[in-house]
Parts: C-alpha cells; sequence; structure tokens
C-alpha cells in the first residue's frame, strides 16, 4: 500500500459502512466485503456511535479502507469525503 490514508477517521468510518451498508449483496465487492469482515462492521459502528474507538479496531479499519483505495485503483492518500467520490474517481471499475 502507498501510505497512510490521509482521509479522517470519521470520513474512512463513514465511506466504509456506505460500502456495508450499500453493498454487500453485490458481485462486485463480494470478496472485498468477505475479507474486511470486521473491519466494515466496525467502521458502521464507529459511524453510527455503537461502539468506542479502540487502536486494534482503527488498525483493522485503516487497513480496510487503504484496500479500497487499492481496489478501486484510487490514491490512499488522497482525502475522500464519501464513497461515491472514492467511486468517481475510480480506474478499476
Amino acid at each position: 500500500m502507498s501510505g497512510t490514508p490521509t482521509s479522517h477517521f470519521s470520513n474512512r468510518c463513514a465511506i466504509l459502512a456506505d460500502l456495508w451498508l450499500g453493498y454487500r449483496q453485490d458481485e462486485e465487492f463480494a470478496d472485498f466485503i468477505e475479507y474486511n469482515d470486521l473491519g466494515l462492521p466496525l467502521a458502521y459502528a464507529f459511524a453510527n456511535d455503537i461502539a468506542k474507538e479502540t487502536e486494534i479496531a482503527e488498525r483493522y479499519i485503516n487497513e480496510s479502507y487503504e484496500l479500497l483505495a487499492e481496489s478501486l485503483g484510487v490514491s490512499d492518500t488522497e482525502e475522500f469525503d464519501s464513497l461515491e467520490a472514492m467511486l468517481d474517481q475510480s480506474t478499476n471499475r
């Protein structure tokens, strides 16, 4: 992976939560969602104030975010504020 994502942690959580809710039945994202079976629900829990942040959970979420950026072919150092912004810039869709 090319580096640490610069999107704020809350943005990363919101992006991953949107993906988990909106695309978990989408065949295109099936492998990604299966592999990130911890990071995505954790991101959803944080984005909706269901759970408190921990260092380990933050690592899972950051890894999921970096993998999403990589799979979409976008820079993981660019700050995105929504899943739609990431999808719009995707070179792999």
